[in-house]
């Protein structure tokens, strides 16, 4: 069963951000390619953490806090829904979480967000690449910033990996000057890898014969020629050809049926247990994504059939990866690009509202039980330790053991991991 979507947010506001964010993306893709070609093979270091993974449940459009992380019951704008205590004494979430309440203890809140940008494209680019793109170069995305920092040379797998409901694999361009190479790469959790199987009447020996034939006239024809196109071919069917090998990772079906249905026949569940295969088999980089959240009307009937959605299976998830001993070296983040309103506009909804919103985590790296930052008595603004996007990115790589302070060497040139103008939440780190 899936969750219920939200209708369109068509706003002009949203229209006009959604364009001019195409606009510098597209015009930031072309910068990017080139400097592709360039890229120092062992990036900032030579770092490994093997083992190390961190997972992205991205819930697109923006969840609310007060009816999540946040919630503040005693104001008329506060919603009909009341506080619970969690695992953790003297922390409250959403009635709407009574699973995840319980699992507070693996988990830490960070309450204290301000982006500074109510735009849906711009608030995505922000929260997700850690910084606002004011050139023409486009900054890498977190899942392809940790594929770099966490790879390693004998790992046959790709190291940033989305996840879909359904649909065939794809590659995404989400890696800017890193290259092709790190760039996300999305997988049905509903049907696996697709067409990973040879052609009826095709043998392993004659398929062998033709992939050393392609690679010989591969290497002939870049010779002289450099382009990025050229170099994204030749790595996605190289790492198509791995997937075909490793195909059985990707098959949810493989579980024991208990195990499939305690996460659920939904989209999300499915999305859940196809990332704690990846974790088992140690991707560094893993997305899952859920959308609905933009709740312009009825914010409260959205959520409760939302929130439960999303309750149920992240606390299987959650808990799974702790009784499997696989918490310890995995970081889970629960994000999305911005909250909602303190007030509630005619239509029972909640608008676009990025000074002070709510982001959960669990998992290695950092301090559990811990909550960040606090927000006044209405939610309407930051009382203590404000945050951004810039601190969150450092922060998220310092909880698997990246120097977020390093620096790419591109071609010679040094791109810093992450903004120097700011730097991890000290206090939240192990």
């Amino acid at each position: 069963m899936s969750s219920p979507q939200t209708p369109y947010c068509g706003s002009t506001e949203h229209l006009t951000g959604r364009r001019q964010f195409m606009g510098s993306m597209l015009s930031g893709m072309g910068a990017a390619a080139g400097m592709s070609l360039l890229t120092h093979p062992l990036g900032a270091s030579e770092l490994v953490q093997r083992g190390k993974s961190v997972v992205v449940i991205y819930l697109g459009g923006g969840i609310s806090q007060f009816e999540s992380w946040d919630p503040k019951t005693h104001v008329d704008t506060g919603g009909p829904f009341k506080a619970i205590p969690t695992s953790v004494p003297g922390i409250h979430v959403s009635e709407l979480l009574p699973h995840t309440s319980k699992l507070m203890h693996h988990m830490a809140l960070i309450r204290s967000i301000n982006t500074g940008n109510d735009d849906h494209g711009l608030a995505t680019n922000l929260i997700r690449s850690g910084r606002m793109t004011r050139t023409a170069t486009e900054y890498p995305e977190l899942g392809a910033t940790v594929a770099k920092c966490l790879e390693r040379a004998d790992f046959p797998l790709p190291g940033h990996i989305h996840t879909a409901p359904a649909g065939n694999a794809r590659r995404g361009n989400n890696s800017a000057y890193l290259g092709p190479r790190y760039a996300s790469v999305t997988v049905s959790a509903e049907a696996g890898v697709v067409n990973s199987v040879l052609p009826d009447g095709m043998t392993v020996t004659v398929d062998t014969q033709r992939n050393t034939w392609r690679r010989f006239l591969n290497e002939r024809f870049m010779r002289g020629r450099h382009a990025a196109e050229i170099d994204a071919f030749t790595q996605s069917y190289e790492q198509a050809l791995q997937l075909m090998t490793r195909r059985e990772v990707f098959d949810s079906t493989r579980e024991p049926a208990e195990v499939q249905q305690r996460y659920g026949s939904d989209e999300l569940g499915r999305q859940l247990l196809l990332a704690r295969r990846l974790v088992e088999n140690e991707v560094p980089f893993i997305e899952v994504k859920n959308d609905g959240w933009d709740t312009h009307c009825n914010n409260f009937e959205y959520h409760i059939h939302n929130v439960a959605f999303f309750d149920r299976p992240f606390a299987v998830f959650l808990s799974d990866l702790a009784d499997r001993g696989l918490l310890e070296r995995t970081l889970v983040i629960v994000m999305t690009e911005f909250g909602r309103t303190p007030t509630i506009n005619p239509y029972y909804g909640r608008d676009h509202y990025s000074k002070a919103w709510s982001i959960a985590l669990a998992g290695c790296g950092i301090h559990h039980g811990a909550v960040i930052g606090k927000t006044s008595d209405d939610g309407a603004e930051i009382v203590d330790r404000q945050v951004d996007h810039r601190h969150l990115f450092h922060t998220f790589l310092r909880a698997v053991g990246v120097d977020s302070s390093a620096e790419f060497d591109i071609a010679g040139r040094p791109f810093p991991i992450a903004d120097p103008a700011a730097g991890p939440i000290e206090e939240l780190l192990t």
